[in-house]
């Protein structure tokens, strides 16, 4: 019976040896390397390691057992409903050091790669529907116009890419992480994947949040309907890279001593989004960072190379969000801009919504209005830039006042002499400086 989280369809446990789908003597090699390093010698404990089912992993410890290289201690442990002990023998000791120098991958046995590019249709990105309740409800901070959630809706429904531009500090980032939290439900990220007998580690605490700490208890039989705990639950994954992305952070990044690979960023955000922000600020020009993603974004899958230079295919199942303050003319050339299947403006907002904004984070932060001070604001300061309004002032401005009233030793008030020195803040004055 499988598990669903949401609408996904979690990964069924493995019942079987045979199940598994991977190499004998590489799984065999990662359980004895797993025994060594961790010294585990219950199956319980072992099958904890392995993130595997206690019955797969008695076959694995029956396994090597055939081969002389696991052995049982002969003492059952008390303390553990009588599990027998198992330790590994001399040969296996030695070959656990030979196998740890060809690898020194130990713990959660990998998900092979077309087991996992099944589980990723399962739980594809474009299989999410948003509705505009959802979008408006992730997005209830921010003030937008009703025409920017027309055209948002439909781009994060369909799964393809987004280009976001528009001059900055309106809210571009803000945006992307609203859209991240209008998704909502929760995807099996695996540990680590197996391709040609090499380990790719896939989970990353730092990019994937765990839904839920779900400890297994191995000792009991698996409950119907566990999912395989080779992978672990989460909230969709979000990438988010600004002005340090570079092209050689798209590729498998080998580890020499460990030999082992980890997964690139676009391969962890695999079933969530991807936030290129500030393009343009990258060492590397716009239009060589998008040529990079042309076959990702059109085929659905992405082209990696392993330190022999055998290249191999990995699912592509992502939404890429680019947002610039560049106007898209400028960075790319016309193919790259027919590839990018959403392109959206993000404006600055009128003069309402932009009292809209100011009042709301006025009384979020408990500074009382003054209609003499607003009044000053938009006749005396904004007509010297413009009347170009952008979404980051209003909070700007009112923290300034917050810090000069807090300075002062006065309560939290608005006066057109607070608004000159906040002002003052904003802007740095064109001048020139004598070195």
């Amino acid at each position: 019976m499988n598990m669903q989280v949401s609408n996904v369809v979690a990964p069924p446990a493995p019942k079987r040896v045979g199940d598994m789908q991977l190499p004998i003597v590489m799984m065999r090699d990662i359980l004895i390397k797993t025994m060594f390093r961790k010294n585990v010698d219950l199956v319980s404990d072992i099958a904890k390691a392995l993130c595997l089912p206690s019955a797969v992993t008695q076959e694995l410890v029956d396994m090597a057992r055939e081969q002389r290289l696991v052995e049982a201690t002969g003492t059952l442990n008390a303390s553990s409903a009588n599990e027998m002990g198992y330790q590994l023998t001399d040969a296996g000791k030695a070959r656990a050091l030979d196998a740890l120098s060809q690898s020194e991958y130990y713990g959660a046995m990998p998900v092979p790669l077309d087991v996992y590019r099944e589980q990723v249709k399962r739980q594809s990105i474009k299989n999410v529907q948003i509705t505009r309740q959802q979008l408006t409800d992730a997005m209830g901070h921010l003030i937008l116009p009703n025409s920017l959630l027309d055209h948002l809706g439909p781009a994060v429904g369909s799964g393809r890419s987004i280009l976001m531009y528009g001059p900055p500090g309106n809210g571009k980032s803000s945006i992307s992480n609203g859209i991240r939290d209008a998704m909502g439900d929760k995807i099996y990220v695996p540990r680590a994947i197996e391709y040609a007998g090499q380990v790719i580690t896939v989970y990353d605490p730092i990019v994937h949040s765990a839904a839920e700490a779900d400890e297994d208890d191995a000792t009991s039989l698996r409950r119907v309907g566990r999912f395989d705990s080779r992978y672990v639950k989460c909230d969709r994954p979000t990438v988010i890279t600004g002005g340090e992305l570079s092209l050689s952070m798209l590729d498998l990044v080998y580890n020499p001593t460990a030999r082992t690979y980890q997964a690139p960023l676009q391969l962890k955000s695999t079933g969530g989004i991807f936030i290129v922000d500030d393009l343009g600020r990258q060492e590397e020009p716009p239009q060589s960072l998008v040529n990079r993603w042309i076959v990702p974004l059109e085929e659905g899958k992405d082209i990696l190379a392993l330190q022999s230079g055998e290249k191999f295919e990995v699912p592509f199942d992502t939404l890429v969000i680019f947002s610039t303050n560049f106007h898209p003319n400028e960075i790319f050339d016309q193919a790259a801009l027919r590839r990018i299947f959403f392109k959206i403006k993000i404006d600055g907002p009128n003069q309402e919504n932009f009292l809209k904004i100011f009042a709301l984070v006025a009384k979020k932060k408990k500074v009382p209005l003054d209609e003499e001070s607003l009044i000053y604001l938009l006749k005396a300061k904004y007509p010297a830039i413009d009347n170009i309004y952008a979404n980051y002032q209003p909070v700007f401005l009112i923290d300034q006042i917050i810090s000069i009233c807090e300075f002062e030793g006065i309560p939290y008030q608005m006066s057109p002499a607070l608004i000159d020195r906040a002002w003052a803040n904003m802007f740095v004055k064109d001048e020139h400086i004598v070195k």
